[in-house]
């Protein structure tokens, strides 16, 4: 099968499934209303700040190349699809991917903390995924901890020497899970537990995600993997102007 045909058949597929399966509500995105007004507000007051450096560094990407906004585009539908994909867990609660890893390999950390941001915002008031008041929350997770851990993993394991689709592999899966600990945290340290505190609570939190979580960040470092090969076939010029490959891959 060509590249092109398997990545329209598998945005099929995702976008199938994403209305296939009924929604929770309660999802690794935390709902509106959920956080006390206290953590809403620390959560955005942390995530203010790599908004402002993400949208200098979109626009001087932009500025520097205007070509690559197509790029840009597709980072941020891929966030949006892979995001909006929730899978229930055992616990009644659901699990979810994420998709910024691929935009935080090419565009780096904060360029999708602005991206994720308006994935969230999107899907709060469209899906009723998430929530206006818990957005400084889920950007923080999604937007800030997931791409930051995806860019630095894939950065490490290319200069240790990785291949290509391994260090994508690695910065993807390995983004999907810190953000899912991080939002595991931000419940934990809203409500502690009475026996235990913000340990113990941390401790049921992950483990109700833990369940679908895991599977799900292998099959997202997998399918991120799919589209950056089909990214070096269709993209290629553009992604050596982003020095992600050189002219001996």
């Amino acid at each position: 099968m060509k590249p092109r045909k398997t990545f329209v058949l598998m945005f099929i597929y995702i976008f199938g499934v994403m209305f296939i399966i009924p929604e929770n509500a309660y999802a690794m995105h935390i709902m509106e209303g959920f956080l006390p007004m206290n953590w809403a507000g620390i959560w955005f007051a942390l995530t203010i700040p790599f908004l402002y450096m993400g949208l200098r560094s979109i626009q001087k990407t932009i500025h520097t190349n205007p070509s690559l906004k197509m790029l840009l585009g597709l980072a941020g539908a891929f966030a949006f699809v892979l995001s909006s994909l929730k899978i229930p867990s055992v616990t009644g609660s659901c699990s979810h991917p994420t998709g910024v890893g691929l935009g935080a390999i090419m565009f780096g950390p904060l360029a999708m903390t602005v991206l994720g941001c308006i994935v969230l915002i999107f899907q709060a008031v469209l899906l009723a995924h998430g929530g206006i008041t818990t957005l400084g929350a889920n950007t923080f997770s999604m937007g800030v901890v997931g791409p930051v851990a995806s860019y630095f993993i894939y950065r490490i394991a290319k200069k240790m020497g990785a291949p290509l689709w391994l260090s994508v592999f690695l910065a993807a899966s390995m983004g999907n899970m810190l953000t899912y600990i991080t939002t595991s945290a931000q419940l934990a340290l809203a409500f502690p537990a009475q026996q235990g505190g913000v340990i113990a609570s941390l401790i049921k939190f992950m483990g109700v995600f833990a369940v679908t979580q895991i599977p799900l960040a292998i099959s997202e470092g997998i399918l991120t993997v799919i589209v950056f090969n089909i990214l070096t076939v269709y993209n290629r010029q553009e992604l050596k102007e982003l020095s992600i490959l050189t002219e001996e891959v």
